[in-house]
């Protein structure tokens, strides 16, 4: 098996129990983050009694109930992806819960014995930044980061790249642990691409799709060049990652959610040195003027 037929999956590929993405330590390779994707009906439900891990809940379009603590929490959620934040729901390791709803929701995961409180985000509490400039604008929900949430292990936040626009760029690892400098993070990147919502032509939403590349480092060989689509899922074990592309006339969204051994729950990259410079090309310029995409709810 190629390096990007291990870490590249297409939508179903990794399909299980009722789920249309499962990534978890059953997952070759890996071990310190998880991913859930589903699709629910009204009516349906999932369970989660596999306990030893944390988990955030985040609606991806739709709208949602969460069971858990002898309560149930209600994530109103949101249209679409490309539609703001939406409000999530943190439960701490060892804690079962049944999902249902409609709609499409996707639910991060990492292992952990380290007892946290369980946490509901209002769309207004999820700190939004714009990082970049210029065609390298995007857009950040930090509902996952360690300044908003008190996790164990996670580190979850979404971007939003309008169409033609560059996101993870300048290439950057984080593979190695080297205190104060680079962090050691496993990532997932969950993806999902739409006609752009300024002046996008709804038809084409079936051709919709953006571009992803991971490339190797001295912690290991990777090689991703990929077309990716809604659904998809690239594993991102150690290698410089980025850039992920909006194809013109197509916004790209993806989900983050990293984890890793490190004894310090933080995010430390470092750029690829050949590609650095970039950064200081940003300086000056305006951010996109069709960010931010605001809140509208499912």
């Amino acid at each position: 098996m190629g390096t990007e037929e291990r870490w590249f999956h297409k939508k179903g590929d990794l399909a299980r129990a009722g789920w249309q993405t499962v990534v978890d330590a059953d997952t070759p390779g890996w071990q310190y983050t998880g991913i859930r994707i589903a699709e629910l009906s009204d009516g349906q439900s999932l369970s989660l009694d596999d306990l030893g891990v944390e988990r955030i809940f985040i609606p991806l379009a739709g709208h949602f109930q969460v069971a858990h603590n002898d309560e149930v929490t209600t994530l109103n959620g949101r249209k679409s992806v490309f539609d703001g934040p939406t409000d999530v729901l943190y439960l701490p390791t060892n804690t079962a819960a049944t999902l249902s709803g409609e709609g499409r929701v996707a639910v991060a995961e990492a292992p952990t014995k380290e007892p946290k409180e369980w946490k509901y985000i209002p769309p207004a509490g999820t700190p939004v930044e714009l990082r970049g400039a210029g065609r390298s604008s995007r857009q950040v929900h930090n509902f996952g980061t360690p300044e908003a949430l008190d996790a164990a292990r996670l580190i979850v936040c979404e971007v939003i790249t309008p169409g033609e626009n560059w996101s993870s760029y300048p290439p950057h690892k984080h593979d190695e642990y080297k205190p104060g400098h680079e962090s050691k993070l496993e990532e997932i990147y969950y993806f999902e691409s739409a006609p752009s919502r300024v002046g996008g032509n709804p038809d084409a939403a079936d051709g919709a799709f953006g571009m992803f590349s991971t490339y190797s480092s001295p912690a290991g060989d990777i090689d991703i060049n990929a077309m990716v689509y809604t659904g998809d899922v690239a594993l991102v074990p150690y290698g410089y990652h980025g850039p992920a592309v909006a194809a013109p006339g197509y916004d790209l969204y993806y989900l983050n959610v990293m984890a890793g051994p490190d004894p310090e729950r933080i995010w430390l990259i470092n750029d690829d040195p050949a590609h650095a410079w970039v950064r200081k090309q940003w300086e000056g310029q305006e951010f996109d003027n069709r960010l931010p995409y605001e809140h509208r709810e499912g």
